[in-house]
């Protein structure tokens, strides 16, 4: 009899599309897939990450190697408004995923990202039982291993959702890169592309299967599927 598949991690599937690419998926799935409400009205919003690891560089070296099961924290806003801030936590396991993430403060984010985070500082905000077990795990490992902030992740999103078997599909466009840490919560940071220039990468998401009607809408069969990580990326291109 087979493991039990956790039913907390879903199937993320990645390709690298160009332009053209892009444009004609999205125009096949306007139809009957929904923009995310959370894109407003652009239709599209800014993701901005920054990831930390250890002095021996485990997370990048798990995800150069394919280290199964793996996790990474990061912390992330979006149209770099740093009156939402979350702390999050990704996880992979067989090939699926799973994401766990909290509410950070504008205090904690600063000293995460400087390195100063005390435990005192940690315990700040109305965290649920869920949250509050994430925010203390993340704190064990960030003051022994310890994590610190590496490198940030920036990119343009395009999201939509597909109710059926809860498909959500992206099209992140401009993946960049920095290390300059102390500029994460700035309206602007100078940035480095790390894509050959007119690649993009398209993401699909979804729980135990993905209804074959979509699929064959997208023509996903006639793509290359990838393991690309932005994170790896960024931190090979950005030193």
């Amino acid at each position: 009899m087979g493991e039990a598949v956790d039913a907390r991690y879903r199937n993320e599937i990645k390709y690298v599309c160009s332009e053209r690419q892009i444009a004609l998926i999205e125009e096949r799935i306007r139809a009957i897939c929904q923009k995310d409400v959370h894109a407003g009205e652009a239709e599209l919003y800014t993701v901005r990450s920054v990831y930390l690891d250890d002095f021996d560089n485990t997370c990048f070296y798990e995800n150069e190697d394919g280290t199964d099961p793996r996790e990474k924290y990061r912390i992330r806003i979006y149209n770099a408004d740093t009156g939402y801030i979350l702390l999050e936590s990704k996880q992979k396991k067989k090939g699926r995923t799973h994401k766990d993430s909290c509410r950070l403060t504008l205090g904690q984010c600063q000293a995460i990202l400087d390195g100063s985070l005390s435990w005192m500082l940690a315990e700040e905000g109305n965290l649920g039982p869920d949250q509050r077990k994430l925010m203390n795990r993340f704190f064990l490992q960030y003051s022994t291993r310890p994590l610190r902030a590496k490198v940030i992740v920036e990119y343009e999103r395009v999201p939509y959702v597909y109710q059926t078997g809860n498909v959500r599909i992206t099209f992140d466009r401009n993946i960049s890169g920095s290390r300059q840490i102390q500029d994460f919560l700035k309206p602007r940071l100078a940035l480095r592309p790390v894509m050959p220039k007119g690649e993009h990468i398209l993401e699909v998401k979804y729980d135990e299967l993905m209804p074959d009607y979509l699929y064959n809408v997208m023509q996903l069969g006639e793509l290359q599927q990838t393991a690309y990580s932005k994170y790896y990326t960024c931190r090979r291109f950005c030193g």
